[in-house]
């Protein structure tokens, strides 16, 4: 222990020496958090509408106005003109045309079926979702006054609807930030686990003096673990130090017990540690661990579930998914402080990454040569 304890020593004051890797460990944290958690969103607030008003009645004028009202929708601009309004879409000036067409109010006070056309720009498909999700609320709720003030018109008689009650449990005020910043944490703690356990062990091989450190009478699993252990400190400071930033300035819940999250999070960063380590024993230089890591820390965060859930993904991703270790902390780290959970929720997680953690441990220690 005691030689273990000089290594963690010596790997401390080297880590505080290096001059690159001290503003990833202080300064990533802040520019992960403050800028990507609001950068990071699926909300659409300025969504530019192009209106084709053919009818221009009291009634078009209504309907337009409800899209004028939300603060969703921003009125870019009003033609007669379907070649115009397309030229708009065309040059990414627009993002959805409302096209209301000749006999609207006529077809609707009439009883008949009146048609709006919607032409929505879908380059990209999630802003194209949303944009018309949110167009056809807007719509059905001034098709719904208009149904309530016809009939009383005909027949003035009380309409009988049903009452739909609703709440957003987890997120009530449905708050994307609250949503991204643990899976930002995510991120944040396992490049410091993988990625800098990973560069630091490989340039002790370009400098030269892990040659020095084989010939010393230090075991293997003695250097390994002071390696290590550094890091895994840091990670879990890092973890701490971001949830301490998201409370003050998100406001982020914690609604679950942090001692089962840190808990949690130690496990998962022996795997992370443990892939670090395995891709040091296959790199000999510091840029050969850095295409290896990014090539698995992209496939890994775009499976993670950070940005789309792992259950909308086809089935063979999701069984590749056991593999991906990012995909156990995103779900977990979300449990524990949105709904609270326990050990009990997380334990089937909590049991596969420690077997995951002995299998990567053991295969990057075997796979590690010492020379002396």
């Amino acid at each position: 222990m005691r030689t273990i304890g000089i290594i963690i020593r010596k790997e401390f004051i080297q880590i505080f020496r290096d001059k690159t890797m001290l503003p990833i460990i202080i300064v990533m944290p802040f520019v992960q958090l403050l800028v990507l958690v609001f950068a990071a969103t699926f909300e659409m607030k300025q969504i530019n509408m192009v209106i084709v008003d053919q009818d221009q009645s009291a009634s078009s004028r209504r309907l337009i106005s409800k899209f004028e009202g939300s603060p969703f929708f921003t009125i870019d601009g009003s033609t007669f003109s379907d070649e115009q309004a397309n030229d708009e879409l065309l040059a990414g000036r627009s993002d959805i045309i409302l096209k209301i067409p000749n006999g609207f109010e006529k077809n609707l006070v009439s009883g008949e079926v009146s048609d709006v056309q919607l032409l929505v720009n879908a380059i990209n498909a999630t802003v194209a979702g949303l944009t018309n999700a949110y167009s056809n609320y807007v719509i059905a709720d001034f098709n719904k006054q208009m149904i309530s003030e016809n009939v009383n018109i005909i027949q003035p008689v009380k309409l009988k609807s049903v009452d739909v009650t609703y709440s957003y449990w987890y997120n009530p005020e449905l708050n994307y930030k609250i949503y991204m910043l643990p899976g930002i944490l995510v991120i944040l703690i396992t490049i410091i686990g993988a990625f800098l356990a990973a560069l630091n062990i490989v340039r002790e091989k370009e400098m030269g003096t892990i040659e020095q450190i084989n010939v010393t009478p230090v075991q293997k699993f003695q250097f390994i673990t002071g390696k290590l252990v550094p890091f895994w400190i840091i990670a879990m400071f890092e973890l701490g130090f971001g949830l301490t930033l998201g409370k003050i300035i998100f406001d982020i819940p914690i609604v679950g017990n942090l001692g089962v999250l840190f808990g949690f999070a130690g496990v998962y960063l022996l795997v992370a540690l443990g892939l670090g380590l395995l891709v040091s024993t296959m790199a000999s230089t510091q840029q050969q661990v850095m295409f290896i890591i990014f090539f698995f820390l992209l496939t890994f965060i775009m499976m993670s579930g950070i940005f789309t859930p792992v259950e909308s993904m086809p089935d063979w991703a999701q069984k590749v998914n056991i593999i991906n270790p990012f995909a156990y902390f995103m779900r977990v780290i979300r449990m524990v402080l949105l709904k609270g959970s326990g050990f009990r929720d997380i334990s089937r997680e909590f049991f596969s990454l420690l077997i995951y953690a002995a299998i990567i441990l053991s295969l990057a220690v075997w796979r590690y040569r010492k020379t002396a």
